[in-house]
């Protein structure tokens, strides 16, 4: 009985000063918590602030339940929508689209809508969302698997909104044990060594693969699978108001296909420049982030003049 006690204690012990270490020395990042609004789409609780692991910067979610600054008015406004690049909790909040592109388009305002795992169909049912805020454009970032990810077919997700062609109807995404993750992200020691579990597990998985897994993402039956999502989103969403942001080295026959049924389309080149990206993590630094932003603000005035 003694020596149980003796564990515990220890144990006990070992959690208080894992803990007391982790938050002292920021290696972790917060995280801040989603809830589901009336329409289906996974956004952030409100007025949420935090720091990315290391303390190097903060975040906060602002009243909308988006990351970063709402603009001071929505007069010229035009919407940035997207996954974690907009999102980019990884970088300080004056290295976001909407700050640069304000930056090189002076006399228009930018609200941005991001959160990791955002699929298209996705991006497309928040535009509606926005539309209320009457945008010139909605500014839609996007890459070749956000098109894979929004089919069940192609890449069949619990929490990603997503289309099944085979039902014609949209598949809303379900958050995975909220509760078990609030714990989890406000225990920081735990939190920590689960990272650290995840990272090894990830590196020795043995799941089943998806389908877009076993095909490759550009395996010419995905592409067709593709053709007609955006034949069925031309019929459901006003796409003459949306330009869609194609991340740098996209596939061309998808770019082709969304420039046939009426989207406006920007094609970013990175020259394969190195300084776009972190090691070891394709999301833009601070300097890509801002180079996007120059060639956005080149291509977007044409095509706003014409709205």
């Amino acid at each position: 009985m003694k020596h149980i006690k003796n564990i515990l204690t220890f144990l006990v012990i070992f959690l208080i000063i894992g803990e007391v270490l982790v938050r002292l020395k920021q290696a972790v990042n917060d995280i801040p918590q989603r809830q589901i609004d009336q329409y289906g789409i996974q956004k952030y609780i409100p007025n949420q602030k935090g720091f990315w692991r290391g303390g190097t910067h903060a975040w906060h979610v602002n009243e909308l339940g988006w990351p970063g600054v709402l603009p001071k008015d929505f007069n010229n406004l035009i919407t940035i929508i997207g996954d974690s690049f907009i999102e980019n909790f990884m970088n300080p909040e004056n290295c976001h689209q909407s700050e640069y592109l304000k930056q090189n388009l002076e006399r228009f305002n930018f609200l941005e809508a991001g959160r990791s795992g955002v699929s298209f169909i996705e991006s497309m049912e928040i535009s509606k969302q926005l539309i209320k805020y009457k945008p010139i454009t909605h500014l839609i970032y996007v890459k070749d698997n956000d098109f894979y990810e929004s089919l069940v077919e192609v890449a069949p997700e619990d929490d990603i909104t997503q289309y099944s062609l085979k039902n014609d109807a949209l598949v809303f995404g379900k958050m995975k044990s909220p509760g078990l993750k609030k714990l989890l992200y406000n225990w920081k020691f735990m939190y920590y060594l689960y990272n650290k579990k995840y990272i090894v597990t990830t590196l020795f998985k043995t799941e089943k693969a998806t389908v877009l897994e076993e095909r490759g993402g550009d395996d010419a039956e995905n592409i067709a699978l593709v053709s007609d999502l955006l034949d069925r989103v031309k019929l459901n969403y006003n796409v003459s108001k949306i330009t869609l942001v194609f991340h740098p080295n996209s596939n061309t026959n998808i770019i082709e296909k969304c420039k046939a049924i009426g989207f406006h389309t920007i094609v970013l080149n990175s020259d394969n420049d190195e300084r776009w990206s972190f090691k070891n993590d394709n999301h833009w630094t601070c300097y890509g982030h801002e180079r996007a932003a120059l060639q956005i603000s080149k291509a977007l005035l044409p095509i706003i003049s014409n709205n």
